[in-house]
Formats: structure tokens, C-alpha cells, sequence
């Protein structure tokens, strides 16, 4: 390592995050622990008696005692459960068997740098930034494929590699809940949602999509406000900046082959074919999409509950045509080893999410959610906040902690059981807390080197400049996260305040 880099890890601000941030256990032992204090925490207070009304059942409320017999054998007889149906588990590891087959035939490579290809020269910022959004679909894809892709397009246009990169991350992690194509992030925050909520009313239930008309329209406001920040301030400040990297080996932007044109244009036609044939079938009164009321957008409606299959198919079927189309699928093996490989890629995942099953389980049964709810729904109803400086609140807040705990899932999971319910006491929905959860965790992602994909962007940047370190990415993210962090909070206060509707059977209050 470098003096510049060990001076950067070293000391300041970025020092000491990283030091805390180091200090701090992995997410699935985060959780462990935090099992433990509810245990702790449910039999010592099982004692106290509180001046508190049970909303469900309009009776005093009780803390229960976890490591009572009774208690503790029912939760080992149920941890499996608690683990296999978690909303959660199901919708992701669904909708990442289709993503993963397009991943490995090579559908969304090939969609990406097609769409990169044919941008012209003055559109390149924004096309960069929304290839980066619309990556979410596929994951971890973004990360290894468009942001490094950021830097050889803006390094072949005789642009500085350092602002694609930048472009591209702030696209990709910046733009993290910025999205008109709905992704697996959208049914795990939802299901992580309606666990929270449901510690206060068993009764609610959210939609996947619950956030998808204000996520479509943040999409145009990240592309927008990062195109500006791009061209008109970091870009100008990296003028100075040499690029020093190995001539070499600096990458090179590829034409698409002939095979693989093929592939994609045979693939986008599956695509549209499919989307003719779902809102044609779905359009007729007596459609089997629709439910016995006849309506398309209810939770009984079948195209409702279908969202996260409809997810799956949309990227198997065009990723089984294009591999076909393109000869890299040979045979019916290739579809289950994509679907394999994305499942390897999520074993960290159902780590995580087992542990959070359980402290979700045991954060209900013990009535600590409805507790800490009630007690801090009274505390801001004694400070007579708006609602909209609550919102701002679970926002920073948010954003604070995310520098520290990077999993989105991790954060929210340890979040939601809290927030939830708390703003439902105070009249404000599920639907609303979540938003204001996404703004938060996005934009500061990218000045976070505790972020995992944080020290890839470092390596991408090395290739150009030798000298990038920690603090020359942070230098470099930073105007994006403040100004995403900034704008985009006064956009969803904005967006609450006209009414605007936040996404499908989603509402700003609660009941």
C-alpha cells in the first residue's frame, strides 16, 4: 500500500468511519446478538408493568418472557418455519432463478452494452447513469459489468475513465432504490415491510410494487441531477488528474459480434411478444388476471400476486432465446447451471436471512415492537412533529447508519420492526416509512468504504490512475451522495405533499 493510501485509511473522518465500521460484527452475527438482547431484554421486563393499551387487543400490554420454558421450546419447534416462510427467502431466490439464466447466457451483458454502443456522445453521462439503475434488475451485475464499463466508453470517447466510473457507481449504488424496472430489492423490502407491520396489525398486507410509481419517477431525478454533477463538477476536477495506467492494459470497447446481435434481437422480441401477450390476456373484463370484483391492481387480483413469477419469466424466456439465438446455451444444462450459479451468489443471503427470521419472530412474539412502537409514537406525539420532519428524521437517520451496516436487507431488517410500526401509531403507512427508508440507504452508499463493492471501484480506478485510494473515490462520490441525500429528501416531501401515488395499493397513512 501506498503512503497516500495509508495516510488516507489512517486518519480523519474516513479513518475513523472505517476504524468504527471495522469494529462492528458481520450482519448475521449483528443479528445473533440482537437475538440475544431480546431474549435478555423480554425476561427482564416481563416483570415491569406498563401504562400501555395493546391496539390489537385492547388490553394492557405485556411483555412476554422468551426464556421461559414454554417460550423457549416453541421457538426451536418453529425456527424452520420461521426460516422457509419468510416472506423474503421465497420472492428473491424466485426472481433471481430467471435473472440468473440471463446472466449466464450472456442476455444482460449484451442488452448493456448494446444500449452503451448506440448512445450518442453528448447523451453518454445519463445513458451511463440509467444502464447503472437499470442493472438493479441483476443484482450484483452492475458492479462488476457496468461500472467498470463506465470507464472504458468515457476513456474510449477521450473523456476521463474516473468520471464514467463515478457516473456509472452513482448510477449503480447511488440510484440504489431509483428504479422503473422492478427488481428483487422491491419484493424484500416489501416483505421486510409487512413483517414490521404486521408486529402491530396481522392484518396488513403490502404490495410488491408498493413503491414503484415514486421510484420510477427518482429514477429521472437521479439521472438527471447525477448528469449534472458528472459534467459540470467532478468531471472538471479530474481534468488535473493524469492517467497514468498502463497503456497496455487499459480495456478496449468491443462492437457486439454478429452471434451476439442475433441473440439480443431475437431475445427482445420473446420480450415484447411476452409483455403483448400478459397485458393483452389481462385487458378483458373477465380476464383470469383480475380478481372476482373484476379489478387488475387488488391484492385478490391474480396479476397481484403473480409479480414476483412475472419477474422470474421475464428474464428466464429471453434468456433462454438469446442463448439459444446466440449459441451460448447448448443444452438444458446451461439453464440450470445459470440458475445454480445465482443461487450460489445468494448463500450469504439466506445466512443473513435466517438469522433475521428469527430475531423478527422472536422481536413479535415478545410484544418489544409493539412496546417501542407505542412508547415512541408517544414520545414524537408529545413533540408535536409534522409528519413530513418525521419522515425527514427516518431518513438521515438512515443514512447515518447505512455508512456503518452497508446490507440493505441487513439495515432494513433490523429497521423495519422498529419503524414501521412506531409511524403506523402515528397515522403514517408502511408504504411512506419505506420510501423514506430507500432515499436514505442510497445515497450514501457510494462514500462508504465499508460498502463490500467499495474497494472494486478503488481497483477500477487503479487502472487508470495508479494513485487512486479510499479517499480519492470518497473525494470523488461525495457531491453525488450530498446532493442525492439533499434533493431527492425534498423531492419525496415534495411528491408526499401533492399526493402523488406512491406505488400499487400503496398509501401515505395509516389506517
Amino acid at each position: 500500500m501506498s503512503k497516500r493510501k495509508q495516510s488516507t485509511a489512517s486518519g480523519g473522518f474516513l479513518g475513523t468511519v472505517e476504524r468504527v465500521g471495522n469494529k462492528l460484527p458481520d450482519p448475521a452475527v449483528l443479528f445473533i446478538a440482537l437475538l440475544f438482547i431480546v431474549w435478555v431484554l423480554s425476561w427482564l421486563l416481563s416483570y415491569v408493568t406498563f401504562d400501555v393499551v395493546d391496539p390489537r387487543s385492547n388490553e394492557a400490554l405485556i411483555v412476554k418472557n422468551l426464556l421461559s420454558g414454554s417460550a423457549f421450546t416453541e421457538f426451536l419447534s418453529v425456527m424452520v418455519t420461521n426460516f422457509s416462510h419468510f416472506h423474503p427467502v421465497g420472492v428473491v431466490l424466485v426472481a433471481m432463478l430467471g435473472i440468473g439464466v440471463a446472466e449466464h447466457t450472456g442476455f444482460i451483458n449484451t442488452a448493456i452494452r448494446a444500449l452503451l454502443n448506440v448512445t450518442p456522445a453528448k447523451l453518454l453521462t445519463p445513458m451511463v447513469i440509467m444502464v447503472g439503475i437499470v442493472s438493479h434488475a441483476a443484482v450484483d451485475a452492475g458492479y462488476v459489468l457496468v461500472i467498470p464499463l463506465g470507464g472504458v466508453i468515457f476513456y474510449a470517447a477521450g473523456r476521463h475513465p474516473l468520471a464514467g466510473i463515478a457516473a456509472a457507481f452513482a448510477g449503480v449504488s447511488g440510484g440504489f432504490s431509483a428504479n422503473f424496472v422492478p427488481s428483487s430489492l422491491d419484493p424484500l423490502l416489501q416483505g421486510l415491510s409487512q413483517a414490521g407491520a404486521q408486529i402491530l396489525d396481522p392484518t396488513v398486507v403490502l404490495n410488491p410494487l408498493n413503491n414503484y410509481f415514486f421510484t420510477t419517477a427518482s429514477s429521472v431525478l437521479i439521472i438527471g441531477l447525477g448528469w449534472y454533477l458528472t459534467d459540470k463538477v467532478v468531471e472538471p476536477r479530474l481534468l488535473s488528474t493524469e492517467v497514468d495506467g498502463n497503456a497496455e492494459d487499459l480495456p478496449e470497447m468491443h462492437d457486439l459480434q454478429g452471434h451476439e446481435r442475433a441473440g439480443l434481437r431475437w431475445a427482445l422480441i420473446s420480450m415484447v411478444v411476452g409483455l403483448v401477450l400478459l397485458f393483452g390476456t389481462a385487458i378483458p373484463d373477465g380476464s383470469p388476471w383480475r380478481a372476482p370484483d373484476g379489478d387488475l391492481t387488488t391484492g385478490a387480483a391474480p396479476m397481484m400476486r403473480s409479480i414476483v413469477s412475472l419477474i422470474f419469466l421475464l428474464f428466464l424466456v429471453p434468456g433462454i432465446v438469446y442463448g439459444i439465438a446466440a449459441g451460448t446455451m447448448k443444452s438444458s444444462k446451461d439453464m440450470i447451471d445459470g440458475m445454480t450459479h445465482s443461487m450460489h451468489s445468494m448463500a450469504y443471503y439466506l445466512v443473513i436471512m435466517f438469522f433475521i427470521s428469527q430475531f423478527v419472530y422472536a422481536f413479535g412474539q415478545s410484544n418489544l415492537g409493539v412496546l417501542l412502537a407505542l412508547q415512541g409514537a408517544a414520545f414524537l406525539k408529545a413533540l408535536a412533529m409534522p409528519s413530513v420532519v418525521t419522515i425527514v428524521g427516518i431518513i438521515l437517520l438512515t443514512a447515518v447508519v447505512n455508512i456503518f451496516v452497508g446490507s440493505a436487507s441487513g439495515k432494513w431488517g433490523l429497521l423495519a420492526p422498529i419503524f414501521v410500526p412506531m409511524l403506523m401509531s402515528l397515522g403514517i403507512s408502511p408504504d411512506l416509512t419505506q420510501a423514506a427508508y430507500r432515499v436514505g440507504d442510497s445515497s450514501t452508499n457510494i462514500i462508504t468504504p465499508l460498502m463490500p463493492y467499495f474497494p472494486l471501484v478503488v481497483v477500477y480506478c487503479q487502472r487508470y490512475v495508479k494513485g487512486t485510494g479510499i479517499g480519492t473515490v470518497t473525494a470523488m462520490m461525495l457531491p453525488y451522495s450530498m446532493w442525492f441525500l439533499l434533493t431527492w429528501t425534498i423531492f419525496l416531501i415534495i411528491y408526499y405533499m401533492i399526493g402523488l401515488p406512491l406505488g400499487i395499493q400503496a398509501s401515505y397513512t395509516y389506517p
